[in-house]
C-alpha cells in the first residue's frame, strides 16, 4: 500500500517551473553536442557564422557520405585501429577490476578491521591526484621496466583510476543486499559454494553490470594516462581526436572522430538502463 503512495506521489505532474528548470539542465548537458553533429556534416563552418556556408551535399555531389564519416571509415584516418585498441584495452581492464574489486568490495562492506577508513582514504587518492602526477611518476619507472609504449603499460595505469570507481561501486551494491539472504539459504541446507552461485551472484549481476558499464566508459575516457603511457605507439579514441585538435582548429574529420567516441557510451548507458531493472538496482544500491 505505501509503496502504491509513494509511486502516486512520484507520478504527479510538474509545474511549469518544474519543466522549464529540468529543460534548462538537459540544455545545458545536450547543447555541446549540436554543434558536433552539424560539423559532422558542414563541409565549410567558418568563425563567426552561426551555421554552415557549404553544406556537404553542395560540395561534393557524388559523395555518399559527409566528410567527417568519410574521414572516419577511411583506411588513412587511423580510427579503426583507435577503436579497436579503446575496446580492448577497455574490456581487460574492466575484466581485471571485476577480479580485484569483487573480493575486496565483499570486505569492505562486511568486515570491521583496523585502518579500514585510512584504506578507504588511500583508495580515494587516484580520484584526487592530478592524472598528470600520475602519469608523471609513473612514466619515470614505466620507462626503466620496458613498459612505455604496451599494451601492459596502459592497461596497468588504467587500473588506477578505475578500481577505485569499482570498489565504491560494489561495496554500496553488498551493503544493499546485507546477510539475510545468504544466512537463510544456509540455514536450509546450501553450501557456500551454492549460497554464492544461487542466491549472491543473481542478485549482485545488476550493480555489477552498472560498475562494469561505469568502469569501461572511464577506461574508454582515459587520455592524458594513455597520452603518456602510449608514447604514440599505440593510439586510443582520446589520442587520436588530440592529434586532430592539437593544432587549434576543428574540422570535420575531428567532429566525426568526436561522436565516434561518444555514441558508443549512449549505446552502452541505453542497453544498461533496459538489463536493470529499477527495483534491482534501487535494492543494489541500497535505496
Amino acid at each position: 500500500m505505501a509503496r502504491r503512495q509513494i509511486k502516486s506521489a512520484l507520478n504527479t505532474r510538474l509545474s511549469t517551473f518544474q519543466k522549464i528548470y529540468l529543460l534548462l539542465i538537459a540544455g545545458f548537458i545536450l547543447g555541446p553536442f549540436i554543434p558536433l553533429i552539424i560539423q559532422s556534416f558542414a563541409f565549410r563552418w567558418a568563425w563567426p557564422d552561426m551555421l554552415p556556408s557549404t553544406w556537404w551535399l553542395e560540395q561534393r555531389e557524388n559523395a555518399m557520405l559527409p566528410l567527417a564519416w568519410d574521414y572516419v571509415i577511411s583506411p588513412y584516418s587511423r580510427v579503426w585501429e583507435a577503436t579497436l585498441n579503446t575496446i580492448f584495452i577497455g574490456t581487460v581492464v574492466t575484466a581485471i577490476c571485476l577480479v580485484i574489486c569483487l573480493p575486496a568490495a565483499r570486505v569492505l562492506a562486511r568486515e570491521k578491521f583496523r585502518g579500514k577508513a585510512a584504506f578507504e582514504f588511500f583508495l580515494s587518492m587516484p580520484l584526487i591526484v592530478p592524472e598528470a602526477a600520475i602519469g608523471i611518476a609513473l612514466l619515470m619507472i614505466f620507462i626503466k621496466l620496458g613498459l612505455a609504449g604496451s599494451y601492459l603499460g596502459i592497461i596497468i595505469v588504467h587500473l588506477i583510476p578505475t578500481i577505485p570507481y569499482m570498489i565504491r561501486m560494489l561495496t554500496a551494491v553488498y551493503q544493499g543486499l546485507g546477510r539475510d539472504f545468504e544466512e537463510q539459504a544456509m540455514i536450509l541446507g546450501a553450501t557456500r559454494g551454492q549460497v554464492m552461485r544461487l542466491v549472491t551472484l543473481p542478485m549482485l549481476l545488476p550493480g555489477v553490470v552498472a560498475g562494469a558499464l561505469f568502469t569501461f566508459l572511464v577506461s574508454t575516457n582515459i587520455f592524458l594516462l594513455t597520452f603518456f603511457m602510449g608514447q604514440g605507439q599505440i593510439i586510443t579514441l582520446p589520442t587520436l581526436l588530440f592529434s586532430k585538435i592539437a593544432g587549434g582548429t576543428l574540422d570535420a574529420s575531428a567532429a566525426g572522430i568526436t561522436l565516434v567516441v561518444t555514441i558508443p557510451g549512449i549505446i552502452l548507458l541505453l542497453i544498461t538502463e533496459r538489463f536493470i531493472k529499477e527495483e534491482a538496482f534501487g535494492k543494489g544500491f541500497g535505496n
